[in-house]
């Protein structure tokens, strides 16, 4: 059983975020003047070659901010009192049903749900060619992303917009929309209506650049991390736009002083790329030194 939300606006929150996308919902709020009491954060992690640990982005925001640091999450139990409210934004672990029962919690998702629970919202709204996206406020329940929704907005999703730049803008939606919401202290929410869409976590294969449509794959390049191998070795393709044009599938060559792609259907303009081992840099720098070659095959397409 899920404990019962407070009696109108919360007076202590307590936080739980774990990457740079959570922080800004967690300013936001404490800058509304809620009173947040605490913050749950994944466990610092070793994020280089060293053997020094660094803190989640969110744990740095709040002890800039003068706000207790808890790692466990069972911790969140020991804040609990009618006037309590959880606020989840990217925590990165699902809530327990142990910690439910004490203490009631909304969580910021951006998409317009039931489409896109799950994982990766941003990214399979990009890789779908979604021309909408959003932000939900819902209520945390025991099943991944089903709970009642207290408000949500809606935005444009362009068809160059890549996620980074959408993950900003639902930031600042999240900020405004928590806040609004957090304020507004009614909790009774509307049941998630419409087809349900599961928002799988992103994998290599979702990156892999397939020499198909041209336009499917250049919203792989939107999501980050777009590759192709050639004679064994990857490229990432770190900018670049679908065209139409002519180019035999699956090779890399110029044209019209412009490094392409071929696919099945059109052709990919790369602007930057990033070799194994190297920094990113212009495509038309890469195929320079590529000392003369006029076609590289991609491997496996």
């Amino acid at each position: 059983m899920l404990a019962p939300m407070p009696s109108g606006v919360p007076q202590r929150i307590v936080y739980a975020g774990t990457p740079q996308i959570a922080v800004g919902p967690l300013r936001a709020i404490h800058a509304a003047g809620f009173d947040v009491v605490a913050v749950l954060t994944g466990v610092d992690k070793r994020r280089g070659r060293g053997s020094e640990t660094t803190p989640s982005p969110v744990k740095s925001a709040a002890l800039g901010l003068g706000i207790p640091v808890i790692h466990d999450i069972n911790r969140v139990k020991d804040f609990a009192a009618p006037d309590t409210l959880g606020v989840v934004v990217a925590f990165g672990s699902l809530i327990p049903s142990s910690v439910l029962g004490v203490v009631p919690m909304i969580n910021a998702h951006y998409s317009l749900l039931p489409r896109w629970r799950g994982a990766a919202p941003v990214e399979r709204a990009i890789l779908a060619g979604d021309t909408k996206t959003g932000v939900c406020i819902m209520r945390v329940v025991e099943e991944l992303d089903t709970g009642e929704v207290f408000a949500r907005q809606e935005i444009a999703l362009g068809p160059t917009d890549t996620a980074d730049d959408l993950r900003s803008r639902l930031d600042r939606v999240a900020c405004t929309l928590l806040v609004e919401t957090l304020r507004h202290g009614d909790w009774v929410g509307d049941p998630q209506v419409g087809e349900v869409v599961y928002a799988r976590k992103i994998t290599a294969v979702d990156r892999a650049i397939t020499c198909d449509d041209a336009r499917v794959e250049a919203r792989r390049i939107r999501i980050g991390g777009a590759f192709v191998t050639i004679a064994g070795q990857r490229l990432r393709i770190v900018e670049g736009s679908a065209s139409q044009g002519s180019c035999a599938r699956g090779t890399v060559s110029l044209l019209d002083g412009r490094v392409v792609i071929g696919c099945a259907t059109g052709i990919i303009l790369c602007e930057r790329v990033q070799p194994e081992g190297k920094a990113p840099m212009s495509a038309l720098d890469w195929w320079r030194g590529k000392r003369g070659a006029d076609t590289l095959v991609v491997d496996d397409v």
